[in-house]
């Protein structure tokens, strides 16, 4: 054992203490992995030292490889030779890989290729996925456009006196002429402005191109992202402790939210008014016009000395010197970023995303990385370098979430309306380009407001009247892509043209400050500097929902259906419709992950507990070879005597624990788990954490307790904190557990006082479950209330379980999915019978996404080698002898770690309080010794 660990401290000598046996193993792993390329998979239980060990790892091997080019100089004569890349081969040495020679040859040209790109308007729609028949005449497409209502020159005209009654300066809302294939020059293939009419940058984008153009060229780095800003957070703080946080440059990344310090902006407080805010602020300059002058035939242009309108970007000396200062500093959180951005009077979100061409490590969040158009929007470039996706148990189905689409009945009727007023307005003075593409937004307006506001046929009707027993259910279908625009007669619109004059005329902007200014002037208030009035469901937050949507159906037909939710009478006999919505659900992370693998060296998967590898291989990357694929997993660090999972089938008074759908909302049930905690707060110190199924389960649970005196009783041994649903107040209520531990843990033994902790009721799946370590006190005893399976009547989990059902099964029966199907969203009774007709994938992927869930929550007990921990899995399903357990069993997918050393079966309550008592009997006299 010594011999090991001497070994591996010269191996990774940066790791800041002697590592244990299972850390080393993990780091030669991650390492080795790094060395072979492709998709790793490293499995390492929570509280395990994961992230120090990944960092000294991953890092080491980049400072190796840094090592091995300064020794190569005939690399750099090479590059310096006029770029003779015909004789590459000839001039490097046989044992230098070549993705390593080939990413030492090209990144002089990386840098090259974003300045090009960016010059010819580089930053992509996001998805692509185009399909050909999409790509349509010109003919047909003017057919269409005719075949919808259509203005006439004379409507046109109408509709603009009455227009040009209202005293409104309009021309910054005109968009400038637009020249579409059929109007261009023959042979251009492209959209594209007239001739001369130049594209004007933002201040925002000049400043950015001249801080790459003095950061200089690429390096080879690693990208570690994690799910939230708080695990980033703590990244970092691992890295401290290590020697790398002062010798590689490093640089952390997250959203407008958590860098701005626009104290105007933050206050609009939602996310997406934020980002909307902030955008919009980079076009406001000083100058309300910039001159531009055309130079002779070839349409140059030259512009005034233009700034940001925020008034924290205007100075690029500023971002200078805030980069200068990120460099000297070392490694810097989010909150770090913050701080020193406040300090300086400059923009950390800017001068964060400015530092990432020159850094060797960049932390950022998974959206940043994942998405495709958000990785393109940053300029990351993933091209032969390393990415970690650390917490990546639910990879697959983050993944496909971030391309997910969803329009609202409200933003589709403020979207159209909009649309209307500024063509009313314009019509006369537009292009003929501009008219045609503005009518085809309206086309696609109205054939979606059609859709969420048709009336359902009689049968329909009928089955609504069956189903009304009760509460009331919205009538939901589920449909393909090409059917939903077959259905629209929408299917001939060329989709991908659209998308392009979106991109490139600024119509969305241009739409949305004319129709505010106009509703502004009318109500006679006073517009926000911008003009744009940050209410809930701003009009420009319905255009991108807009456009999200119109990306999402240029994918291929089978990667994903459309959710469309028919909007409902408003109640007690009032005019009006609510609800209502279109929502495109992704259903397939193949395509979007391939792109990652592809282009990165490697791919490492890291997470507490990644089991089963077989269902991500198939939803992410079925086509990569075996020998690109590697899988390493570990035990845990704790002995056996310091954990005690049971699996509790039956209460105080011997009634059977049965937390299913069916059963667990009856007072019997909900009486029982409350006299059950009312024994452990007497046995288990300090603190102990309860998980229930949902939020609404803990209010039901909690008021019968109120009624029946249980809340008393248990209050009398530990004071009570319940999670809120929302996360503004997780922090606070976290805080007050903490505190209530620490001070009844260290008061005097004189002290009488009955309390000896504090409990805390939580729920699977929220903050508490995920990314928050209860060590030692915090939490000694961890109860799973059920098994928390997601509810069978949400419409989004059935298409994905009928998707999964049929992978890799081409020639065999699975579920009957057709172009249309029909719901009763909240019908669970329907979910039931779409899972009891699942025999392979589906059935496995619902079991699995239930126990994944479990295994977060339980994982965040026992955070060192020294902590123990009770953890008690509350349900007569877990119980069961090992001999006779199937494959599918819950206790069979529970980590190694937990599984190896569970008391699956006692006779009663008695033998369970018995357990207990004993074993922290046992740990208190450890940890007094």
């Amino acid at each position: 054992m010594e011999e090991k660990e001497r070994e591996a401290e010269a191996e990774f000598p940066a790791f800041p203490y002697k590592p244990y046996s299972i850390q080393t193993d993990f780091m030669k792993a991650l390492y080795c992995s790094l060395e072979n390329g492709g998709v790793s998979m490293l499995e390492s239980p929570t509280g395990t030292g994961k992230t120090l060990s990944i960092i000294c790892s991953a890092l080491q091997w980049v400072v190796d490889q840094k090592q091995k080019q300064k020794q190569k100089q005939k690399y750099e004569t090479m590059i310096k030779s006029d770029h003779s890349f015909t004789n590459n081969g000839d001039c490097s040495s046989n044992d230098e890989p070549d993705w390593m020679r080939n990413f030492v040859v090209n990144r002089d040209f990386q840098a090259e290729d974003a300045k090009i790109k960016k010059k010819k308007n580089g930053c992509g729609l996001g998805k692509t996925g185009e399909r050909k028949h999409r790509e349509i005449s010109t003919d047909t497409f003017s057919h269409s456009m005719e075949k919808d209502k259509c203005f006439t020159k004379k409507e046109c005209e109408n509709l603009q006196s009455i227009n040009d009654q209202s005293e409104l300066s309009d021309e910054e809302f005109l968009l400038e002429e637009y020249e579409s294939e059929e109007e261009g020059a023959i042979g251009g293939g492209k959209s594209k402005r007239k001739a001369g009419a130049g594209t004007i940058s933002s201040s925002s984008d000049e400043e950015e191109e001249d801080g790459l153009d003095e950061e200089g060229e690429e390096v080879l780095k690693v990208y570690f992202c994690s799910r939230t800003h708080s695990q980033l957070s703590q990244f970092i703080k691992e890295l401290r402790k290590t020697v790398f946080a002062n010798e590689i440059k490093v640089v952390c990344l997250g959203s407008r939210k958590n860098f701005c310090i626009n104290e105007e902006v933050l206050r609009l407080g939602n996310s997406t008014h934020i980002n909307e805010r902030c955008l919009e602020l980079q076009n406001k300059k000083k100058n309300e016009i910039c001159k531009i002058k055309n130079l002779g035939a070839e349409g140059k242009v030259r512009r005034t000395k233009a700034f940001s309108g925020c008034p924290v970007l205007r100075s690029h000396k500023l971002q200078k010197g805030f980069r200068n200062e990120i460099s000297q500093q070392g490694a810097l959180d989010i909150e770090d970023l913050v701080h020193l951005g406040r300090h300086m009077r400059t923009c950390p979100y800017y001068g964060s995303r400015s530092m990432v061409p020159t850094a060797d490590l960049v932390v950022l969040p998974y959206q940043s990385l994942l998405s495709k158009s958000a990785r393109e929007s940053l300029g990351l470039n993933l091209k032969n370098n390393i990415v970690i996706i650390d917490e990546a148990h639910n990879l697959a189905d983050s993944l496909i979430n971030m391309y997910n689409a969803k329009i609202t009945l409200s933003q589709l009727e403020n979207v159209h309306s909009h649309l209307e007023k500024y063509f009313g307005r314009f019509c006369s003075l537009l292009g003929p380009g501009n008219r045609r593409y503005i009518q085809t937004l309206m086309v696609f307006t109205r054939a979606f407001l059609q859709v969420l506001l048709k009336e359902k046929d009689e049968n329909d009707v009928r089955q609504d009247s069956e189903n009304s027993t009760g509460a009331k259910h919205a009538f939901d279908s589920s449909v393909a892509i090409n059917e939903f625009l077959f259905s629209l007669n929408i299917d001939n619109i060329n989709l991908v043209k659209l998308l392009k004059y979106i991109k490139e005329s600024n119509i969305i902007h241009k739409v949305s400050g004319y129709g505010d200014k106009a509703a502004s002037l009318q109500k006679g208030s006073v517009l926000k500097d911008g003009g744009e009035n940050y209410e809930e469901g701003s009009i420009l937050s319905g255009f991108q929902s807009l456009v999200d949507m119109l990306i999402s159906l240029t994918n291929n037909d089978g990667d994903g259906r459309i959710i469309i939710s028919k909007a409902r009478p408003i109640s007690s006999g009032q005019q009006g419709q609510q609800g209502g919505y279109l929502k495109y659900v992704m259903l397939t992370g193949e395509k979007v992950f391939s792109e990652i693998v592809e282009q990165a060296h490697a791919v490492i998967l890291a997470g507490g507990t990644l089991q089963p590898i077989e269902e991500t291989r198939e939803r992410l990357f079925p086509w990569l070879s075996p020998n690109k694929f590697h899988f390493f997993s570990c035990s845990h660090i704790v002995p056996p005597e310091s954990i005690l999972p049971v699996a509790l089938s039956c209460g105080p008074t011997g009634k059977s624990f049965d937390f299913s759908y069916g059963s667990r909302s009856s007072s019997a049930m909900i009486e029982e788990l409350g006299l059950l905690l009312c024994n452990l707060v007497s046995v288990v110190p300090e603190g102990i954490i309860v998980f229930f199924p949902s939020f609404e389960y803990v209010e039901r649970v909690y008021g019968a307790w109120k009624s029946l005196g249980i809340l008393d009783r248990i209050m009398k041994k530990k004071h009570v904190f319940r999670e809120p649903r929302g996360n503004t107040h997780v922090e606070s209520v976290l805080k007050e557990y903490q505190k209530t531990i620490d001070t009844l843990s260290s008061r005097p033994k004189e002290d009488s006082t009955p309390l000896n902790g504090a409990m805390l009721l939580a729920v699977v799946g929220g903050k508490i479950s995920e990314g928050i370590n209860f060590s030692d006190g915090m939490g000694r005893c961890i109860v799973m209330v059920g098994l928390p399976y997601p509810s069978p009547s949400n419409i989004e989990l059935l298409e994905r379980i009928k998707h999964i059902e049929g992978l890799g099964d081409t020639n065999s029966k699975t579920l009957n999915t057709s172009a249309s199907d029909a719901y009763y969203n909240g019908d669970a009774q329907a979910g039931f019978g779409i899972l009891r007709s699942c025999r392979g994938r589906g059935k496995e992927y619902y079991e699995n996404l239930c126990m994944k869930a479990v295994n977060q929550s339980i994982g965040r007990a026992i955070r060192h080698i020294n902590d123990h921990a009770a953890i008690l899995l509350v349900d007569l399903r877990y119980a069961s002898e090992s001999s006779k357990r199937s494959c599918s069993h819950p206790a069979n997918k529970l980590p190694r770690w937990i599984k190896d050393r569970l008391v699956s079966s006692t006779n009663n309550y008695g033998e369970v309080h018995r357990l207990l008592h004993q074993f922290f009997k046992f740990n208190k006299n450890r940890g007094c010794q």
